[in-house]
């Protein structure tokens, strides 16, 4: 029970600071410079973003980033337009460019060793399967299934779908805290768009685990 107290308190304690200190309108300065950018803004996000996917880098922090610097709808597209092609390079370059020295990188990983056999059984299922339960840290997932037999356009079209929901999450979380921020006002659509994605997402864990036990 004390960590969703602990996560409403630190959200609290971040609504508290930011009205004292005035996030609220920096943060509306910054996203109207990047607005101003026009095409140049979300491009550049969106090759920092596959940039950091290919070097191993989390992408969680500019996963967050662009609720506050997009919005929700944009925010959502780039990153998971974004996350896509950074993991499907990756699995390209462990498929056809490094994969002896990724093979001897993974084997060092116990969690990797059963991913090829589990991929063999049950094909895009383990794809959709670990996109959305963090069983396997994300960057390195993409160079695990470079080395597996699952086709490449099964492993982007299942990576896209699955890792949908926790994009949306993230994203449209972010952008609805800001909103309170600035706007000093409850965005109720969002709001309903998170739960909406949370209980879907609690489902497909549930109907995953189901399936199949790692």
């Amino acid at each position: 029970m004390w960590r969703p107290i602990l996560l409403i308190g630190l959200i609290v304690a971040i609504f508290i600071l930011a009205i004292i200190f005035g996030v609220g309108e920096k943060l509306g300065a910054l996203r109207e410079w990047i607005q101003s950018l026009g095409v140049l803004g979300p491009a550049v996000f969106v090759g920092l973003y596959i940039l950091g996917v290919v070097a191993g880098i989390p992408g969680s922090a500019l996963t967050v980033a662009a609720g506050g610097l997009f919005g929700s709808l944009l925010g959502v597209i780039l990153v998971s337009l974004a996350s896509t092609i950074g993991a499907s390079f990756s699995f390209l370059i462990a498929r056809y460019f490094a994969r002896g020295a990724i093979a001897n990188w993974l084997s060092k990983r116990e969690k990797f060793k059963s991913l090829d056999v589990m991929t063999e059984e049950h094909g895009a299922m383990i794809v959709a399967i670990t996109r959305l339960i963090p069983v396997f840290p994300f960057n390195l997932l993409n160079y695990g299934f470079g080395l597996t037999k699952i086709p490449f356009w099964t492993y982007v079209f299942w990576s896209w779908l699955c890792m949908l929901p926790g994009t949306v999450l993230y994203v449209v979380g972010v952008d609805a805290v800001i909103q309170l921020i600035v706007q000093r006002k409850v965005p109720w659509i969002l709001l309903g768009v998170i739960a909406g994605v949370g209980v879907l997402l609690v489902v497909l864990v549930k109907f995953a685990h189901r399936k199949i036990k790692f």
